[in-house]
């Protein structure tokens, strides 16, 4: 052997990492201090490689004004495969199959998601349902045939794996297609009470999570967890859910990521369903039965319906304003008026919105508390 090959000359091209050493490199680059999902892809564009993005790291820090950086040690990122093979969880990354396509849209997707089960059910229509961890009787009951029915008419159902609604979904789901995202570790059983349940969607659905393995939940980890159970699928249902609540979380993720949101009414009295009616109020799709989806989203694609053609000629039906052009128009209005009291005509023409439009809002902002009505017809902000 000569010291040429001993030393080999700088001219020959290194070669270039294996998939799975850029697969370790891109974990141990998210898993790093001070990463986010925006950071770690803002650093794989600028550098090309997660190898080259780990190098420059360090030096990313300081510009930053954060001394004594240390990336994550390889050590944890082995740490983490070792885990994932004892559970039998497999890494599926942005960009590959079998990821999602529809969470590949969000401008936060997450770069990789650990999955127990049959990833084959990522490729199939989604829809989500989530709902209250209280769940009252009827509700469950609700929850049950709404997943057992969309089950049978071919959609995956997503949600949670919490108590109350989410269970009762993902229980009724099981036979035609059932996915848990988690917001701990993929190998984390929460809440204890579902463990069984857990395993048993390992067997028949899929579990998943963006966490790393072994992660224990904390609370900041759910509303991460509630935008990818509202980006895997083309709608969301709320089953029940309070005014304030995780599952207007998910509503709202849902609306950001341009996603129908739809919602099962309640009884007025029943404060588990207070979240729910005021969807429906705001311009949600209300749902009495799986019948009720199936005609707000249309058919499955690939799947043909032959409609019936009607006895009498049927009245055009004015089109229903969505929930985020109500909330837009909500924002509108109280962006235009103040204190000083406003004619209403004159908000009308400036929103140049039609009257129609314009006047259940204000008496929906008015019950609100809002806005105040004057004497005159004048409005006025309450501030």
């Amino acid at each position: 052997m000569t010291d040429k090959d001993l030393n080999p000359s700088s001219t020959h091209p290194p070669i270039p990492p294996t998939q799975e050493d850029e697969q370790f490199a891109r974990l141990r680059l998210l898993r790093s201090r001070r990463v986010g999902i925006s950071t770690y892809k803002r650093l794989l564009i600028e550098h090309g490689t997660a190898q080259n993005a780990l190098a420059a790291l360090p030096q990313v820090a300081r510009a930053a004004g954060v001394s004594e950086y240390q990336i994550c040690p390889e050590g944890v990122i082995w740490a983490e495969l070792k885990a994932a093979r004892a559970a039998g969880a497999q890494l599926v990354l942005q960009g590959q199959d079998p990821y999602p396509s529809l969470l590949n849209d969000l401008a936060d997707a997450p770069p990789f998601l650990w999955c127990i089960g049959d990833t084959s059910l990522l490729a199939r229509p989604m829809i989500s349902m989530v709902g209250a961890r209280n769940a009252s009787s009827l509700g469950t009951r609700m929850a049950q045939a709404l997943a057992r029915d969309l089950g049978a008419a071919g959609y995956v159902v997503v949600s949670g794996l919490a108590r109350g609604i989410d269970a009762a979904t993902h229980l009724a789901s099981m036979t035609t297609g059932t996915i848990a995202v988690q917001a701990g570790g993929v190998d984390v059983m929460y809440p204890a009470e579902n463990t069984e349940l857990a395993l048993n969607i390992a067997k028949s659905g899929l579990r998943l999570s963006e966490q790393p393995m072994g992660l224990q939940p904390m609370a900041r980890h759910f509303p991460s967890r509630n935008r990818i159970i509202s980006g895997l699928s083309r709608a969301t249902i709320v089953v029940e859910a309070a005014a304030k609540s995780g599952s207007l979380i998910t509503a709202r993720d849902a609306l950001d990521q341009g996603r129908d949101v739809l919602s099962v009414p309640g009884h007025p009295f029943d404060a588990r369903a207070a979240g729910c009616n005021i969807l429906i109020r705001d311009g949600a799709t209300l749902v009495r039965s799986a019948a009720d989806v199936i005609e707000a989203l249309g058919p499955i694609s690939g799947q043909q319906t032959t409609p019936e053609l009607p006895l009498t000629p049927a009245k055009p039906d004015k089109p229903k304003r969505s929930l985020r052009e109500t909330a837009a128009l909500h924002l509108q209005i109280l962006s235009r008026l103040g204190p000083s009291p406003v004619a209403e005509d004159q908000l009308i023409r400036d929103l140049q919105a039609a009257p129609a439009d314009v006047a259940p809002v204000l008496v929906d902002l008015e019950l609100d508390g809002q806005i105040a009505r004057r004497p005159g017809g004048l409005l006025a902000r309450v501030v």
